[in-house]
């Protein structure tokens, strides 16, 4: 499993903003020129996140791109979720009926548990200084 460049693309933009002052703002220009991400990649990007509430865009003169919450209150998980969707690792772990095996699959619980292990850690990441080690 890998998580796609658009995902890695947000969480290096949500590092950007979570290391900003408090209610900081920044134009999406600056994010994609200091974090490197091709300018019309991250619109995209900035659009996804605002639509899943982890951050808040304004446009004009004074306008940017700001955390919705609280760094410690957003999750690396919330963030691939918004851009990738959910953690599968099989299809089975999603919809365990979608397979005429899972009763008697020897990798079934195999699946679950890895997925749970890796929801788990990138839930308990968050974007606050002391979770990310963020300077």
């Amino acid at each position: 499993m890998q998580i796609t460049k658009q995902a890695d693309y947000a969480l290096r933009a949500m590092i950007y903003l979570a290391r900003l002052e408090k209610n900081g703002k920044a134009p999406t220009g600056t994010i994609a020129k200091e974090q490197n991400i091709p300018a019309s990649f991250l619109a995209k990007i900035i659009s996804q996140l605002s639509l899943a509430g982890l951050i808040h865009t304004s446009r004009g003169a004074k306008g940017g791109v700001s955390l919705a919450k609280a760094p410690g209150e957003i999750s690396v998980l919330d963030v691939v979720q918004a851009i990738d969707g959910p953690i599968l690792l099989n299809e089975c772990t999603e919809n365990p009926d979608s397979c005429p095996f899972q009763k008697s699959c020897p990798l079934f619980d195999m699946w679950q548990e890895a997925r749970d292990m890796l929801v788990g850690k990138l839930s308990a990441a968050t974007f606050s200084r002391s979770n990310l080690t963020l300077q």
